[in-house]
């Protein structure tokens, strides 16, 4: 699969090495936060029953989500929302930070490509990130969102700003990687 996006007007491919479709074998990740009571992200906070309540995976080099869109989220009939699409892909790379980089910051930067309409009645959607490289204190996370046939339907480029795990403790909250693991 090729994953193109725009950056500063040159495209770049890159190439996941595995798909959605894979029979990998996925380390589920435990979300920390949970267990503190002011926690009602609205990307992955079960507690929170008006958003999109996340669950990720571990797949190598690779962070995956599989999310059920829901009928609410959709823009035009049977198409999910745009902006609930790129709120996907943007929570995703947050926790690309949170366990790749074992340290938590904040998103300076996402851009986003739709290249085909994503169905909210089809079945299950993929969202998998990884980390492309780190600049200084950006992080540049590839994020592709797959439909229930493991089409690339969404793809966007995720600039993070990093903070150093002991900033990331101080000012997230952020429990330390190992939190993830359970």
């Amino acid at each position: 699969m090729n994953f193109q996006h725009k950056n500063d007007k040159q495209f770049i491919n890159i190439k996941f090495e595995s798909s959605p479709n894979t029979d990998s074998i996925m380390r589920k990740l435990q979300n920390p936060f949970e267990t503190l009571p002011e926690y009602y992200c609205f990307g992955c906070s079960a507690k929170n029953h008006h958003g999109l309540q996340m669950e990720f995976f571990e797949d190598g080099d690779d962070i995956v989500s599989k999310w059920e869109p829901k009928d609410f989220y959709q823009g035009y009939i049977d198409v999910l929302h745009g902006g609930i699409q790129s709120t996907l892909m943007d929570e995703i790379a947050s926790w690309v930070v949170f366990v790749k980089m074992k340290t938590g910051g904040v998103t300076s930067r996402l851009t986003s490509r739709f290249r085909k309409p994503v169905s909210v009645n089809e079945g299950p959607l993929t969202i998998r990130a990884r980390l492309r490289e780190q600049k200084r204190q950006i992080a540049v996370i590839d994020v592709q969102l797959f439909n229930a046939r493991g089409v690339v339907c969404s793809e966007s480029v995720a600039e993070y700003y990093v903070m150093s795990e002991e900033q990331a403790r101080k000012e997230m909250k952020y429990p330390g990687a190992e939190a993830f693991y359970g």
